[in-house]
C-alpha cells in the first residue's frame, strides 16, 4: 500500500470512529496526533480537515446522488469512504479522479460488504460526472 493509501485508510479510521462515537473528527485526529506512538501522515490530516470543512456540501451531494439510500442507511464504512472520495474528486486537483475512485473501491472491498465496492464506484462515478456542473466553494 502506498503512503497515500495508508493515509486514506487512517483518515477512514478517524472519520469512522468519530461517526460511530458522535465525536468531532478533528478531536479524534488530535487525540491520535497526541499519542506519542502514532505519527499522523500530513495527507491523513488534509483528508480529515477537508472532509470536515466541506461536510455539509459532501453529505448533500451524497444524499442527492445515492439513489434509494439515505446517508443514515449506508454502512458507516461506506459513508465515510464516500466522504473521502468525494472530497478528493472535488477539492484535490493533484489526485487523478481514477485514483480517488479506485482507492475508495479498494478500501470498500477490504473493509465493507460484498455490495459496497459497486455502490462506492457507482456513486463516486456519478459525482465525477456532475462535477463540471457543480458550484464549489
Amino acid at each position: 500500500m502506498t503512503a497515500r493509501g495508508k493515509a486514506r485508510k487512517k483518515a477512514l479510521d478517524v472519520l469512522y470512529e468519530a461517526d460511530l462515537r458522535g465525536l468531532s473528527a478533528v478531536e479524534v485526529l488530535d487525540t491520535k496526533a497526541d499519542d506519542a506512538d502514532q505519527v499522523v501522515n500530513p495527507y491523513t490530516s488534509e483528508l480529515v480537515y477537508g472532509v470536515v470543512e466541506h461536510a455539509d456540501r459532501i453529505d448533500d451531494l451524497l444524499s442527492t446522488y445515492s439513489l434509494g439510500w439515505t446517508l443514515e442507511r449506508m454502512p458507516a464504512v461506506d459513508r465515510n469512504l464516500l466522504r473521502i472520495g468525494t472530497y478528493e474528486l472535488l477539492w484535490c486537483d493533484d489526485i487523478p479522479p481514477a485514483v480517488a475512485i479506485s482507492e475508495a473501491v479498494g478500501l470498500a472491498k477490504a473493509l465493507s460488504t460484498d455490495e459496497s465496492p459497486t455502490f462506492v464506484n457507482g456513486l463516486l462515478a456519478r459525482i465525477l460526472e456532475v462535477k463540471p456542473k457543480l458550484a464549489l466553494d
